[in-house]
């Protein structure tokens, strides 16, 4: 039996993660931790000094596969800040016929910094796949995220012409909606190559900042650390909630990988008058 068919006929998985952050003095502490596999995470990092705590989520299993359910809630209580990433790029294995889902709430009090930086997520063909994110912002709150989606195995040749993947994602403040974004890829050749699809280009970047709102400065710095003359698409606007918002459509994950950290550098720099310090797990 090969990889795939082994890890579409194991036992589905219905994995939860439940972190609460919490200023105490000058330190952010994980004051609450409830784990269920196949989610953990590691114990927190400071490379920063104890302002600013750093999580590694891990994935024990592997891969997700049809019929997994996974949770994740996240709670910032306020002026507590982190920065949460992933041990590792996560897989999306093709399905056994089955829907596979993640739901992430992630609710940030007044004053709380999150930098939700998942490294990139790998759709195979066949997997159908759907993430539900929905961040709440207090007053004064800030969150600046990522996602960055392969869509099949393309060192194999591999191309995502059957399945289904969706990601939604929402973010409110005070009851107002700041930013609502649903994508859809239905699995097929035409979608593959069509120009409003992948164009042929089987990765896809999506960079938010949300929170304080952001200068011409700011934008037309983002824009210009851009390389315009890479065949990848990029674009850079502001979102109705004056945030920032950056979108990328390639054929490389160390393009865009090292796009979006150098927008986050940028961000850091001007609104959390801090340079950032990469997490560890980025440099292995």
């Amino acid at each position: 039996m090969n990889q795939n068919n082994e890890i579409n006929s194991r036992k589905n998985w219905h994995g939860s993660l439940n972190l609460v952050y919490s200023k105490r003095e000058d330190t952010t502490l994980v004051t609450y931790s409830q784990q269920q596999a196949p989610l953990k995470v590691q114990r927190p990092f400071y490379p920063e000094g104890k302002q600013i705590c750093h999580s590694i989520i891990l994935h024990t299993a592997g891969g997700i596969v049809g019929g997994d359910r996974l949770s994740q809630n996240i709670h910032l209580e306020g002026n507590s800040q982190s920065l949460i990433t992933t041990a590792a790029a996560s897989k999306i294995y093709r399905s056994n016929g089955q829907q596979a889902r993640q739901s992430i709430k992630i609710n940030l009090e007044a004053g709380a910094v999150l930098e939700w930086l998942p490294q990139e997520t790998i759709v195979f063909n066949r997997a159908n796949y759907r993430q539900d994110l929905r961040v709440e912002l207090a007053a004064e709150a800030c969150w600046l995220g990522w996602e960055i989606v392969r869509f099949g195995r393309t060192a194999r040749g591999e191309k995502f012409v059957q399945g289904e993947w969706r990601s939604h994602t929402e973010v409110w403040q005070n009851g107002q909606p700041l930013w609502i974004d649903r994508q859809w890829l239905p699995g097929s050749e035409a979608t593959f190559h069509h120009p409003h699809g992948l164009a042929g280009k089987p990765i896809v970047g999506t960079l938010i900042w949300l929170g304080k709102p952001v200068t011409e400065e700011i934008v037309t710095k983002a824009r210009n650390l851009w390389n315009p003359e890479t065949a990848s698409d990029a674009g850079v606007t502001t979102t109705q909630g004056e945030g920032l918002l950056c979108r990328y459509r390639g054929s490389a994950i160390a393009e865009v990988r090292h796009w979006f950290r150098e927008v986050w550098h940028l961000l850091r720099l001007y609104k959390l008058e801090r340079p950032p310090i990469k997490p560890r797990i980025w440099q292995l």
